[in-house]
């Protein structure tokens, strides 16, 4: 397979001081002195100060002064004043561009190292989840709104519990790392309570008190939680404000498990609003249950569109589900033609007929 070669910028910039000074060397030794061309040599330097290493600063200042001094002798600007003025010229351009390369690395290195340390705390914050729990396959995608990072505010988990399969979904307000650390409390809590509590019901009621105790203001988390019961082959579900997940059936049709009444996010269960309640919804061999965040269903296009999740389930068609799935997280990409504006996470449970051993 060929493939079509990108152009690299920054290449082209690494070339740029030296291709700058060559230009104003050769205007110089074309127009003669008269033109006041000399001090141009300074763009090297300056050049090399916004993309290179000090080192590199350095040398190329170096040779912009010898560059200098040589042309300032064939032009004979040495005989008054403006020969030493260029001089002067690129050598404080020299000077200053090693103090920004200077600058500038270090703020790089401390960015790479502020990333890399939010991208460990989300990686251990979002443990890997089981790709088998008993006659489940479960896939998960993740994608940041955050630039260039893997870091944000929507949450996941698959607990293996007595009771069943347990699942959580969830989406912090806000963004960044103070919603990493309200997600962190909710996992927290519910890592611990979903073997302990006997129903979905008190398990909200247990994160509700975690939240609250720890959460301050009017920050809040939309929250799913579904506990898959194979040999009952139906799934419990509580939903705390969040979206509806997205239940593909066996014939292809597609259902929205729409509760009979949403509770409010968790951390506002101190205002009126209707209690959790739990209900149940069909869940067969050969079936697919989407779990999904708001950031997925509003991702718009150029036109302002939001993304329509019923019309591409189609795409998760893959006897991988993780492979199925990341073909609809690249289609959510494609569809908002740039960053997302909103974090987006996505967990799929596939029900199959051969129960495996939970891994």
């Amino acid at each position: 397979m060929t493939t079509t070669p990108r152009w690299d910028g920054s290449a082209v910039l690494s070339w740029l001081p030296a291709v700058v000074m060559a230009v104003v060397a050769a205007v110089d030794l074309t127009a003669g002195p008269g033109v006041g061309f000399l001090p141009l040599v300074s763009l090297g330097p300056a050049f090399a100060g916004l993309i290179g290493t000090w080192r590199r600063t350095a040398f190329i200042g170096a040779v912009a002064l010898l560059l200098c001094f040589g042309l300032g002798l064939y032009d004979g600007l040495f005989d008054g004043r403006r020969g030493y003025t260029a001089m002067a010229s690129v050598g404080g351009v020299t000077a200053a561009g090693v103090v920004a390369a200077v600058m500038r690395q270090r703020r790089e290195a401390e960015l790479a190292s502020v990333r890399s340390i939010a991208e460990a705390a989300q990686r251990v914050l979002l443990r890997p989840v089981p790709r088998r729990a008993g006659p489940l396959s479960v896939a998960v995608s993740y994608t940041s709104a955050v630039a260039e990072a893997r870091i944000g505010g929507d949450l996941y988990e698959v607990v293996v519990a007595s009771q069943g399969v347990r699942v959580l979904i969830g989406d912090v307000q806000g963004k960044g790392l103070a919603a990493v650390e309200t997600a962190a409390v909710v996992l927290g809590a519910f890592r611990e309570a979903a073997h302990e509590e006997p129903d979905l019901v008190r398990l909200v009621a247990r994160l509700e008190r975690s939240v609250a105790r720890e959460l301050q203001g009017e920050k809040f988390v939309t929250a799913l939680l579904a506990e898959v019961r194979p040999e009952e082959e139906t799934v419990v579900m509580v939903n705390c404000g969040h979206p509806a997940p997205m239940l593909i059936r066996r014939d292809g049709t597609i259902e929205f498990t729409e509760p009979p009444s949403y509770a409010l996010p968790l951390g506002l269960g101190m205002h009126d609003g209707e209690p959790p309640r739990s209900h149940h919804v069909g869940f067969s061999p050969e079936e697919q249950l989407l779990l999904y965040t708001d950031g997925v269903t509003e991702a718009r296009d150029g036109e302002g569109q939001f993304y329509p999740l019923e019309d591409r389930a189609t795409l998760l068609r893959d006897d991988d589900a993780q492979v199925a799935l990341e073909e609809l997280r690249g289609d959510v990409v494609r569809h908002a033609a740039g960053p997302l504006h909103d974090d987006a996470a996505m967990l799929l449970l596939r029900y199959h007929r051969d129960e495996t051993p939970v891994v």
